[in-house]
């Protein structure tokens, strides 16, 4: 069961500026393409910053200083990298408060930019193949339970597990590989257990948490 990470979201073909393109001429780019920002490059292709929608309106009110990428451009960048999970690209982008995310390799240079539209394809996924990867990949395949056991339903992304386990322990463990597959939203817990291998807080044998 793999996940998608950054590398296979991102956009790879990326619009750049370089230092001293001018911000009438960023202004076109960001409006052509219609994208937020732009990551701003050095001569050997390293994200030195990012010039945002922003930052082109911040140097429009102050009208100081020089009008190039180097002079408006918010700099050290928030990156990305190729490896991250599309989770942790997402929550970047939320306590930083932007909405695109340069992808660097290694040595620094830019490979691609991840943006809020390009996460949000993870949560246009069919309920039916969320579905199918819950029961056939993890339930099935990598936690050896029996379909007939468990109820999974799906809709618009919420996933309501019901049905009977047979130890509370493992409750935990299929809630959090749900709640990691791709396109899901939220995992609704209503499954109950046959037995409380649990060491504190033990419930009478058949019983349901809750």
């Amino acid at each position: 069961m793999r996940h998608r990470s950054v590398a296979d979201l991102m956009t790879p073909d990326a619009v750049v500026v370089q230092r001293g393109t001018t911000f009438k001429e960023i202004m076109r780019l960001l409006d052509e393409y219609g994208i937020s920002a732009v990551p701003v490059l050095d001569d050997d292709g390293r994200t030195v910053g990012v010039v945002s929608e922003a930052d082109l309106l911040r140097r429009q009110t102050t009208k100081e200083g020089s009008s190039t990428a180097a002079a408006i451009m918010s700099s050290p960048a928030v990156v990305a990298r190729p490896e991250w999970s599309a989770v942790r690209a997402a929550r970047t982008m939320e306590e930083k408060r932007i909405k695109r995310l340069p992808v660097i390799d290694d040595s620094g240079r830019l490979i691609g930019v991840i943006s809020r539209r390009d996460l949000l394809q993870l949560f246009l996924r069919r309920d039916r193949a969320i579905q199918e990867e819950i029961v056939e990949d993890i339930l099935t395949c990598t936690l050896g339970l029996s379909p007939a056991a468990l109820t999974v339903q799906v809709a618009e992304g919420t996933v309501t597990l019901s049905g009977t386990v047979e130890r509370r322990s493992l409750v935990p463990v299929v809630l959090r590989l749900c709640e990691s597959v791709d396109g899901v939203v939220e995992v609704i817990d209503r499954l109950a257990f046959e037995r409380d291998d649990t060491p504190h807080e033990a419930t009478e044998e058949g019983g349901h948490r809750g």
